[in-house]
């Protein structure tokens, strides 16, 4: 009995011991700051470019620098700047969808910062076919502009 009672008594003081492990480490702050993570652009029409302006602030005390932004296809550019971005300043990242094929989209892009740190970005949204002519002409148009001679 005493065996058990030990026993316990020294995994409840290793269980305390590893909690306050776990509560004394502080959280890495967080540098980058983003206004929106995702972005849905409703419904397009097929074959107009489609474009949304991603809000980045630097919230950190260092200089942050944007490394890369990779979009996962091709239908899909961004466009950012190269330049440090100095503390507490902000600047955007232009995505965007050339809305070449019909149908629902989903697109992630993945901005890489100081090094090896990443953010991933998401756009959506549904590209609906556009009509392969213009609108038919309208009879009563034609009739306006005899009365109207």
């Amino acid at each position: 009995m005493k065996k058990i009672y030990l026993t316990t008594l020294f995994c409840c003081l290793l269980a305390a011991l590893q909690a306050q492990t776990i509560q004394t480490s502080s959280p890495v702050p967080e540098i980058v700051r983003l206004k929106e993570l995702s972005f849905d652009f409703g419904k397009i029409p097929q074959g107009r470019p489609a474009f949304h302006v991603f809000e980045i602030t630097n919230t950190g005390t260092e200089i942050l620098k944007l490394d890369n932004v990779q979009t996962s296809c091709g239908c899909t550019t961004p466009e950012w700047t190269r330049d440090p971005i100095a503390p507490g300043a902000s600047t955007s990242i232009r995505v965007g969808y050339s809305a070449a094929s019909e149908g629902p989209f989903s697109k992630s892009i993945t901005v890489t910062y100081n090094g090896n740190q990443t953010k991933t970005l998401l756009i959506t949204g549904t590209v609906y076919r556009t009509p392969a002519t213009s609108a038919p002409e309208n009879a009563s148009v034609s009739l306006l502009k005899l009365k109207n001679q």
